[in-house]
Protein backbone atom coordinates (compact mmCIF):
# COMPACT_ATOMS: atom_id res chain seq x y z
CA UNK A 1 0.00 0.00 0.00
CA UNK A 2 1.33 3.46 -0.98
CA UNK A 3 0.45 6.35 1.34
CA UNK A 4 1.15 9.98 0.47
CA UNK A 5 3.67 11.39 2.97
CA UNK A 6 1.57 14.57 3.05
CA UNK A 7 -1.24 12.59 4.72
CA UNK A 8 1.21 11.28 7.30
CA UNK A 9 2.42 14.84 8.03
CA UNK A 10 -1.15 15.96 8.55
CA UNK A 11 -1.80 13.01 10.84
CA UNK A 12 1.34 13.73 12.88
CA UNK A 13 0.36 17.40 13.31
CA UNK A 14 -3.13 16.52 14.56
CA UNK A 15 -1.70 13.86 16.88
CA UNK A 16 0.78 16.34 18.37
CA UNK A 17 -1.56 19.34 18.61
CA UNK A 18 -4.62 17.45 19.80
CA UNK A 19 -7.05 19.67 17.86
CA UNK A 20 -7.81 20.22 14.20
CA UNK A 21 -7.77 24.00 14.68
CA UNK A 22 -4.20 24.20 16.02
CA UNK A 23 -2.96 21.59 13.54
CA UNK A 24 -4.51 23.49 10.62
CA UNK A 25 -2.78 26.71 11.72
CA UNK A 26 0.53 24.91 12.01
CA UNK A 27 0.17 23.33 8.56
CA UNK A 28 -1.13 26.49 6.81
CA UNK A 29 -4.27 24.69 5.59
CA UNK A 30 -7.97 25.17 6.27
CA UNK A 31 -9.64 23.04 8.91
CA UNK A 32 -12.12 21.43 6.44
CA UNK A 33 -9.23 20.49 4.14
CA UNK A 34 -7.33 18.94 7.05
CA UNK A 35 -10.41 16.97 8.15
CA UNK A 36 -10.77 15.61 4.63
CA UNK A 37 -7.12 14.49 4.55
CA UNK A 38 -7.37 12.70 7.89
CA UNK A 39 -10.49 10.85 6.70
CA UNK A 40 -8.66 9.92 3.49
CA UNK A 41 -5.78 8.43 5.48
CA UNK A 42 -8.17 6.48 7.70
CA UNK A 43 -9.91 5.12 4.58
CA UNK A 44 -6.63 4.06 2.99
CA UNK A 45 -5.45 2.31 6.15
CA UNK A 46 -8.85 0.84 6.96
CA UNK A 47 -8.63 1.89 10.61
CA UNK A 48 -9.96 4.70 12.77
CA UNK A 49 -7.08 6.87 13.98
CA UNK A 50 -8.91 9.43 16.14
CA UNK A 51 -11.93 9.69 18.36
CA UNK A 52 -13.47 13.09 17.74
CA UNK A 53 -15.14 15.14 20.48
CA UNK A 54 -15.82 18.76 21.41
CA UNK A 55 -12.57 18.89 23.33
CA UNK A 56 -10.38 17.73 20.47
CA UNK A 57 -8.96 14.67 18.74
CA UNK A 58 -7.98 11.63 20.84
CA UNK A 59 -5.81 8.92 19.33
CA UNK A 60 -7.24 5.41 19.13
CA UNK A 61 -5.00 2.42 19.83
CA UNK A 62 -4.06 2.08 16.12
CA UNK A 63 -3.58 5.85 16.05
CA UNK A 64 -1.15 5.74 18.99
CA UNK A 65 0.85 3.00 17.28
CA UNK A 66 1.09 5.05 14.07
CA UNK A 67 1.92 8.23 15.98
CA UNK A 68 4.92 6.51 17.59
CA UNK A 69 6.38 5.48 14.23
CA UNK A 70 5.52 8.32 11.87
CA UNK A 71 7.94 11.01 13.13
CA UNK A 72 11.03 8.84 12.48
CA UNK A 73 9.67 7.78 9.10
CA UNK A 74 9.05 11.39 8.03
CA UNK A 75 12.41 12.54 9.34
CA UNK A 76 14.18 9.86 7.31
CA UNK A 77 12.21 10.78 4.20
CA UNK A 78 12.91 14.49 4.67
CA UNK A 79 16.64 13.80 4.87
CA UNK A 80 16.51 11.63 1.73
CA UNK A 81 14.53 14.24 -0.19
CA UNK A 82 16.70 17.14 0.94
CA UNK A 83 19.89 15.24 0.16
CA UNK A 84 18.59 14.34 -3.31
CA UNK A 85 17.62 17.93 -4.15
CA UNK A 86 20.87 19.23 -2.71
CA UNK A 87 22.87 16.74 -4.77
CA UNK A 88 21.09 17.97 -7.90
CA UNK A 89 22.04 21.53 -7.00
CA UNK A 90 25.66 20.59 -6.38
CA UNK A 91 25.83 18.77 -9.69
CA UNK A 92 24.53 21.87 -11.47
CA UNK A 93 26.53 24.20 -9.18
CA UNK A 94 23.35 26.03 -8.22
CA UNK A 95 22.48 27.24 -4.71
CA UNK A 96 18.74 27.68 -4.24
CA UNK A 97 18.04 30.72 -2.06
CA UNK A 98 14.48 31.37 -0.95
CA UNK A 99 13.43 34.82 0.10
CA UNK A 100 10.47 36.89 1.14
CA UNK A 101 10.07 40.20 -0.65
CA UNK A 102 10.23 42.02 2.67
CA UNK A 103 13.47 40.23 3.67
CA UNK A 104 15.56 40.83 0.55
CA UNK A 105 17.23 44.20 0.97
CA UNK A 106 20.05 46.38 -0.32
CA UNK A 107 22.62 43.88 0.97
CA UNK A 108 21.33 40.99 -1.17
CA UNK A 109 23.31 41.79 -4.37
CA UNK A 110 26.48 42.10 -2.30
CA UNK A 111 25.81 38.77 -0.58
CA UNK A 112 25.44 37.06 -3.96
CA UNK A 113 28.55 38.77 -5.31
CA UNK A 114 30.59 37.67 -2.28
CA UNK A 115 29.25 34.13 -2.55
CA UNK A 116 30.07 33.75 -6.25
CA UNK A 117 33.54 35.15 -5.56
CA UNK A 118 33.96 32.55 -2.81
CA UNK A 119 32.48 29.81 -5.01
CA UNK A 120 33.63 30.39 -8.61
CA UNK A 121 31.40 28.70 -11.15
CA UNK A 122 28.40 28.60 -8.83
CA UNK A 123 25.12 30.38 -9.53
CA UNK A 124 22.55 31.62 -7.01
CA UNK A 125 18.95 30.84 -7.94
CA UNK A 126 16.78 33.35 -6.04
CA UNK A 127 13.27 31.99 -5.42
CA UNK A 128 10.67 34.38 -4.05
CA UNK A 129 8.01 32.94 -1.74
CA UNK A 130 4.61 34.39 -0.96
CA UNK A 131 3.78 35.55 2.55
CA UNK A 132 1.76 32.36 3.02
CA UNK A 133 5.14 30.57 3.18
CA UNK A 134 7.11 32.63 5.71
CA UNK A 135 9.88 29.98 5.79
CA UNK A 136 10.46 30.71 2.07
CA UNK A 137 10.38 27.01 1.17
CA UNK A 138 12.90 25.63 3.67
CA UNK A 139 10.55 23.20 5.38
CA UNK A 140 9.72 21.49 2.10
CA UNK A 141 13.34 21.34 0.98
CA UNK A 142 12.55 23.55 -2.02
CA UNK A 143 15.51 25.80 -1.19
CA UNK A 144 18.90 25.32 0.46
CA UNK A 145 18.95 28.54 2.47
CA UNK A 146 16.57 31.47 2.89
CA UNK A 147 16.39 35.17 3.70
CA UNK A 148 13.42 35.55 6.04
CA UNK A 149 11.65 37.79 8.52
CA UNK A 150 11.79 36.63 12.12
CA UNK A 151 9.84 35.17 13.79
CA UNK A 152 8.08 32.68 11.50
CA UNK A 153 6.25 29.34 11.96
CA UNK A 154 8.63 26.39 12.10
CA UNK A 155 11.60 28.57 13.04
CA UNK A 156 12.42 26.47 16.09
CA UNK A 157 13.23 23.48 13.87
CA UNK A 158 15.71 25.46 11.76
CA UNK A 159 18.99 27.31 12.20
CA UNK A 160 18.74 31.10 12.07
CA UNK A 161 21.14 34.03 12.30
CA UNK A 162 20.08 37.66 12.48
CA UNK A 163 21.34 39.87 9.66
CA UNK A 164 19.80 43.19 10.62
CA UNK A 165 17.23 44.82 12.87
CA UNK A 166 15.06 47.72 11.75
CA UNK A 167 12.22 49.78 13.24
CA UNK A 168 8.62 49.20 12.28
CA UNK A 169 6.57 51.84 10.50
CA UNK A 170 2.87 52.00 9.73
CA UNK A 171 1.69 52.11 6.12
CA UNK A 172 -1.55 54.05 5.56
CA UNK A 173 -3.59 55.39 2.68
CA UNK A 174 -2.38 58.94 2.04
CA UNK A 175 -5.89 60.21 2.69
CA UNK A 176 -6.11 58.56 6.12
CA UNK A 177 -6.59 61.11 8.93
CA UNK A 178 -3.50 59.82 10.77
CA UNK A 179 -1.28 60.19 7.71
CA UNK A 180 -0.80 63.88 8.50
CA UNK A 181 1.07 62.93 11.69
CA UNK A 182 4.84 62.31 11.61
CA UNK A 183 4.76 59.78 14.47
CA UNK A 184 1.83 57.62 15.56
CA UNK A 185 1.54 55.69 18.84
CA UNK A 186 0.46 52.11 18.17
CA UNK A 187 -2.37 52.44 20.68
CA UNK A 188 -4.09 54.79 18.22
CA UNK A 189 -4.10 52.03 15.60
CA UNK A 190 -5.60 49.26 17.70
CA UNK A 191 -9.15 49.86 16.45
CA UNK A 192 -8.13 50.35 12.82
CA UNK A 193 -8.74 47.59 10.25
CA UNK A 194 -5.47 45.90 9.27
CA UNK A 195 -4.24 44.33 6.06
CA UNK A 196 -3.10 40.88 7.20
CA UNK A 197 -1.30 37.76 6.04
CA UNK A 198 -3.37 34.55 5.69
CA UNK A 199 -4.54 33.20 9.08
CA UNK A 200 -2.76 29.88 8.47
CA UNK A 201 0.61 31.63 8.93
CA UNK A 202 0.09 31.69 12.70
CA UNK A 203 2.77 33.56 14.63
CA UNK A 204 3.94 35.33 11.45
CA UNK A 205 0.51 36.96 11.08
CA UNK A 206 0.31 37.64 14.82
CA UNK A 207 3.63 39.49 14.78
CA UNK A 208 2.56 41.82 11.95
CA UNK A 209 -0.77 42.44 13.66
CA UNK A 210 0.99 43.09 16.99
CA UNK A 211 -1.60 40.91 18.71
CA UNK A 212 0.27 41.00 22.02
CA UNK A 213 0.18 44.82 22.18
CA UNK A 214 -3.56 45.36 21.87
CA UNK A 215 -4.60 45.27 25.54
CA UNK A 216 -7.75 43.33 24.78
CA UNK A 217 -8.74 45.25 21.67
CA UNK A 218 -9.85 42.69 19.05
CA UNK A 219 -8.04 42.66 15.73
CA UNK A 220 -10.05 44.05 12.82
CA UNK A 221 -9.09 42.55 9.45
CA UNK A 222 -9.81 44.73 6.43
CA UNK A 223 -8.09 42.55 3.82
CA UNK A 224 -5.93 39.42 3.56
CA UNK A 225 -3.02 39.39 1.10
CA UNK A 226 -0.08 37.14 0.18
CA UNK A 227 1.93 39.34 -2.20
CA UNK A 228 3.42 42.85 -1.99
CA UNK A 229 1.40 44.27 -4.90
CA UNK A 230 -1.88 43.10 -3.37
CA UNK A 231 -0.77 44.42 0.02
CA UNK A 232 0.00 47.84 -1.42
CA UNK A 233 -3.28 48.00 -3.32
CA UNK A 234 -5.31 47.09 -0.23
CA UNK A 235 -3.63 49.83 1.81
CA UNK A 236 -3.91 52.47 -0.94
CA UNK A 237 -7.60 51.63 -1.42
CA UNK A 238 -8.27 52.21 2.27
CA UNK A 239 -9.11 48.65 3.28
CA UNK A 240 -6.73 48.84 6.21
CA UNK A 241 -3.39 49.93 7.61
CA UNK A 242 -0.37 47.67 8.09
CA UNK A 243 2.85 47.43 10.04
CA UNK A 244 5.90 47.50 7.78
CA UNK A 245 9.68 47.39 8.20
CA UNK A 246 11.48 50.69 7.72
CA UNK A 247 12.96 49.45 4.42
CA UNK A 248 9.44 49.15 2.96
CA UNK A 249 9.32 52.93 2.65
CA UNK A 250 12.21 52.61 0.17
CA UNK A 251 11.25 49.40 -1.62
CA UNK A 252 7.49 49.96 -1.74
CA UNK A 253 7.10 53.70 -2.16
CA UNK A 254 4.10 54.43 -4.37
CA UNK A 255 1.43 57.11 -4.84
CA UNK A 256 -1.46 56.75 -2.43
CA UNK A 257 0.56 55.25 0.42
CA UNK A 258 2.21 57.08 3.30
CA UNK A 259 4.65 55.57 5.80
CA UNK A 260 4.84 57.00 9.29
CA UNK A 261 7.01 56.32 12.34
CA UNK A 262 5.55 54.29 15.19
CA UNK A 263 5.98 54.23 18.93
CA UNK A 264 4.97 51.42 21.25
CA UNK A 265 6.15 48.55 19.03
CA UNK A 266 9.39 46.62 18.82
CA UNK A 267 11.62 46.22 15.75
CA UNK A 268 11.65 43.63 12.98
CA UNK A 269 14.55 41.35 12.18
CA UNK A 270 15.84 39.92 8.90
CA UNK A 271 17.58 36.58 9.20
CA UNK A 272 19.27 33.90 7.17
CA UNK A 273 17.91 30.41 7.82
CA UNK A 274 18.83 26.85 6.88
CA UNK A 275 18.10 23.27 7.94
CA UNK A 276 20.18 21.65 10.71
CA UNK A 277 21.12 18.92 8.23
CA UNK A 278 23.07 21.57 6.31
CA UNK A 279 25.33 22.55 9.22
CA UNK A 280 28.03 20.54 7.45
CA UNK A 281 27.11 21.70 3.95
CA UNK A 282 30.11 23.80 2.96
CA UNK A 283 28.24 25.60 0.17
CA UNK A 284 25.34 26.65 2.42
CA UNK A 285 27.74 27.73 5.14
CA UNK A 286 29.72 29.81 2.63
CA UNK A 287 26.51 31.66 1.78
CA UNK A 288 25.78 32.24 5.48
CA UNK A 289 29.30 33.63 5.97
CA UNK A 290 28.66 36.11 3.15
CA UNK A 291 25.64 37.55 4.94
CA UNK A 292 26.50 40.78 6.77
CA UNK A 293 25.92 40.58 10.50
CA UNK A 294 25.43 36.80 10.49
CA UNK A 295 26.94 35.30 13.59
CA UNK A 296 26.88 38.48 15.70
CA UNK A 297 23.51 37.74 17.21
CA UNK A 298 20.46 35.51 16.97
CA UNK A 299 22.22 32.20 16.26
CA UNK A 300 20.40 29.12 17.36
Amino acid sequence: MDVDTRLLRYFAAVAEEGTLTRAAERLFVSQPALTKQIKQLETQLGVRLFTRSRTGMTLTEPGRELAQRVPALLSDWDQVLRATKSAAGRAARVLRVGFLASAANEATPRIIEDFTRRRPGWRVDMRQASWSRPDAGLEDGDVDVALVRLPFPGQDALRTKVLLTEPLLVALATGHPLAARETIPFRELRDEPFVAAPPETGRWRDFWLATDLRDGHPVRIGAVTEHPDDWLSAIANGYGVALAPESAARFYARPGITYRSLTGVGPSQVGVAWAPADDSNAVVQDFVRCCPGAGRSGEK
